[in-house]
């Protein structure tokens, strides 16, 4: 299916006629078989309802009249027939417009998610991801009215609504009119209702994907929030959020009973004059019962699509408002949309090497300054500095997930700048310092980077982060479910099992960033040993405030205030005794 972003390509929200065209070429056309087959079952209801009315006139002029029995049951069978009709049509509507339009929603969320996932880290920093939650679950909802019944049913009432025009017009033309001009009126009051009321469905979105943001927040951090008795603050932020939805919502319910109160007034009034002129014309004897028992049923059958269109158009009119939120997703940038990215890495060395590189996160607040260093395939580089110091940054430029505003990063010689992303990251391993685990079993987990890893290597993954080591003290074993990100797990245990997932994964490149941090002595002198093999002939990058994990690393890195101040080894740099025999001292004394 083509990208939702073709669907709404107008960035003027206030003209939905060009939203709606938009709507209707990409996600309407492509489906037009199964649209004028509803159109055609919506017709043949329409057509079914007639018989009502236009029997009722048979019934009340003729068979009741001339007490023809033969008549009356004609007229019954008939009237069944039409109902089965209009059951049955009914049925078919659900099934081939309803049930498409499911399909279609799903369709549409999975093509979000998926444009949700290929935009870059940054993105994400700056949204909240309950709030993306929201836009990819909710937003393409109102789809169902424009490939389901709300569509087809906003043209079958429009014919509806004109055939039986017709047939009260040439039934009775003063009576007709009368009844046509509220009727008309009220379109007019819809229409302007429908302008006033699609900014407030577009701001609900917002507002809604804040406060699920929130609430997704909330429960996330729960032990935060009981950990400093913050649950009345929590409350109000959240009362808050829900507030500000219900004067949204009070805004739209007031058009909308705007809308049903004047069609209730308008409406009465045109039946009060078809009570009127249809009361004179009977006494002058020239309308008969039926003729007005038949012009009040077709006149409920003009009327009420009319009113349906109404509600129809509100539908339609949420349904566009999620589709401009959803279109802004779709039309941002993916990582890989980059007509420069066009080398794909078929294997790699592993050579790294940053040339002048500089980035900031803030216009005119640099994080990184002039960065040069060489990190030749299967060597160890280690970062250290103080906090802040942009050490996490460098990590997060090896790994991609940023993207220098100057200088150059290049893998065996290529930019990274113009290599296809996919193609790098396959070879790329990371451990970070608070490590995302995800909800399910310990096998899960550590099979993420690689679903289809035979048992033996996992088992030997297992025992190469030691994992094993508390595993074997579970009743389950690695079939265990660790809860949502590892909760049920201590924060040694957690990133034992991200170590072995690494392991599984087997990368070329390895970003360790504090991988030791939530270890104590004993788990850490294991993981010591196994990242020892896990390093071997491996570019590893590592971060760590333990300098005593660094020893052994082939260069060291120290970084101050996004500067480059030391490099060596560590018997190099305690010999020269600048800033990291400093911080190698004081942890010492510690």
């Amino acid at each position: 299916m083509r990208h939702l972003k073709e669907v709404v390509k107008n960035k003027d929200k206030s003209k939905p006629r060009a939203t709606l065209k938009q709507a209707f070429k990409t996600i309407i056309w492509p489906r037009r078989n199964l649209v004028f087959l509803g159109l055609l079952l919506i017709i043949i209801r329409s057509l079914s309802g007639f018989v009502l009315p236009l029997q009722s006139k048979v019934l009340l002029d003729e068979a009741v009249p001339n007490k023809d029995y033969d008549q009356l049951y004609t007229v019954i069978f008939i009237v069944i027939g039409a109902i089965l009709v209009q059951a049955i049509t009914s049925f078919l509507l659900t099934k081939v417009l309803s049930i498409q339009a499911q399909y279609l929603i799903s369709e549409l969320r999975a093509q979000v998610q998926k444009k949700v996932l290929s935009l870059p880290i940054s993105f994400f920093d700056n949204t909240k991801s309950g709030a993306l939650v929201s836009r990819i679950m909710s937003d393409v909802e109102g789809v169902r009215n424009l490939i389901g019944t709300g569509l087809v049913q906003l043209v079958g009432g429009t014919f509806t609504a004109i055939l039986t025009l017709v047939i009260l017009l040439r039934m009775n033309v003063w009576m007709t009119l009368f009844t046509f001009i509220p009727l008309t009126i009220f379109g007019i009051i819809a229409l302007k209702s429908f302008k006033y009321i699609r900014p407030i469905f577009r701001a609900r979105g917002k507002i809604n994907a804040e406060v699920k943001g929130r609430l997704t927040e909330t429960l996330a951090g729960i032990r935060v929030i009981k950990a400093f008795n913050a649950e009345d603050q929590e409350s109000k932020v959240f009362e808050k959020g829900v507030a500000d939805i219900f004067k949204n919502v009070k805004k739209s319910m007031t058009v909308s009973a705007l809308m049903t109160s004047s069609s209730t007034f308008l409406i009465g009034i045109a039946t009060t004059g078809v009570m009127g002129i249809g009361g004179y014309y009977m006494i002058q004897g020239t309308l008969t019962f039926g003729d007005f028992i038949q012009f009040t049923f077709l006149l409920a059958f003009m009327v009420a699509p009319i009113v349906q269109m109404s509600n129809i158009g509100s539908q339609l009119t949420e349904a566009l408002a999620g589709l401009d939120r959803t279109e802004e997703l779709m039309n941002l940038t993916a990582e890989e949309d980059n007509e420069d990215r066009n080398i794909q890495l078929k294997t790699i060395k592993g050579a790294i090497e940053f040339d002048d590189v500089s980035f900031f996160y803030e216009e005119g607040k640099e994080v990184l300054h002039n960065i040069n260093f060489k990190a030749p395939a299967g060597s160890v580089t280690a970062l250290v500095g103080s906090s802040g110091s942009g050490k996490s940054t460098i990590a997060g430029l090896s790994a991609t997930f940023l993207t220098p505003q100057s200088g150059k990063i290049t893998i065996d010689n290529h930019d990274l700048s113009e290599v296809k992303l996919s193609s790098y990251r396959q070879y790329l391993g990371v451990v970070l310092q608070d490590e995302f685990l995800f909800e399910g079993t310990i096998r899960e987990n550590i099979m993420f980077p690689r679903p289809n890893a035979t048992e033996t290597e996992v088992i030997n993954a297992v025992n190469a982060a030691y994992v094993n080591e508390f595993t074997d003290r579970f009743d389950l074993g690695l079939e265990t479910l660790i809860g949502e990100r590892g909760v049920k797990l201590s924060g040694g245990q957690r990133q034992r099992l991200a170590i072995a997932r690494a392991i599984l994964a087997n990368p070329k490149i390895l970003i360790l960033d504090e991988a030791t941090s939530s270890l104590d002595t004993e788990s850490e002198a294991l993981i010591q040993k196994s990242l020892a093999e896990l390093i071997k002939d491996r570019t590893t990058i590592v971060i760590a405030h333990r300098l005593s994990t660094i020893k052994k690393a082939d260069q060291i890195l120290v970084i101050e205030a996004g500067h480059i101040v030391e490099r060596g080894t560590h018997d190099q740099l305690i010999a020269k005794q600048g800033r990291y025999y400093e911080l190698y001292t004081y942890q010492a004394k510690i």
